[in-house]
């Protein structure tokens, strides 16, 4: 699995709102998950939110999103794949706050996570799939930091349903690696 991380702070970037009008709180009440429009086509997905949110994870969620990305929007180079393993691809997002206070107070500290994760995620023997983490500031009442990730997955495949297939073994061993990360716990 390809992994890259990088900053996007500041200069009008994109912030993490949390919570935000529509936030369904799964630390608090996991099984809202069927809420969420976004899981119903991506079962892979709910799973991955479920167990990001759970004790067990570093990490609360905000938002997230599923996509299907036309030619062109995706290099296949970037997700390790074949020019005919990338026909087809599938892209999600999924912001990230910090579980515990203090956990990302500092750039250094999201930027230590980010490339221990990246060092972990490369090692996934999955071809035809990418995650890029994308450090923002946060906005909203959320109070224990003011920085957050937006996680961006993707993945390719001869066909949609090659696509999704990828996309799902990516979600899944996203959240297990994040939700395995002792040095965040």
């Amino acid at each position: 699995m390809q992994a890259d991380w990088e900053f996007e702070i500041g200069g009008g970037a994109p912030l993490i709102e949390f919570p935000w009008p529509g936030f369904v709180d799964l630390a608090a009440e996991p099984q809202r998950i069927r809420e969420l429009i976004e899981v119903p086509d991506l079962p892979a997905l709910a799973e991955a939110l479920v167990a990001l949110n759970s004790p067990r994870s570093p990490v609360r969620t905000s938002k997230c999103d599923v996509w299907v990305l036309a030619a062109g929007e995706f290099d296949a180079d970037e997700l390790d794949a074949s020019v005919e393993s990338a026909a087809h691809a599938m892209g999600c997002y999924i912001d990230l706050i910090p579980h515990q206070a203090r956990q990302w107070e500092t750039p250094a500290q999201l930027e230590s996570d980010c490339r221990r994760w990246c060092a972990a995620l490369a090692n996934v023997p999955l071809r035809s799939s990418g995650v890029t983490f994308v450090v923002r500031a946060t906005a909203g009442q959320f109070n224990s930091s003011s920085m957050g990730i937006t996680a961006y997955l993707a993945a390719c495949g001869r066909t949609p349903t090659d696509a999704k297939a990828v996309l799902e073994k990516e979600l899944a061993a996203f959240a297990h690696l994040l939700c395995a990360d002792s040095k965040l716990q």
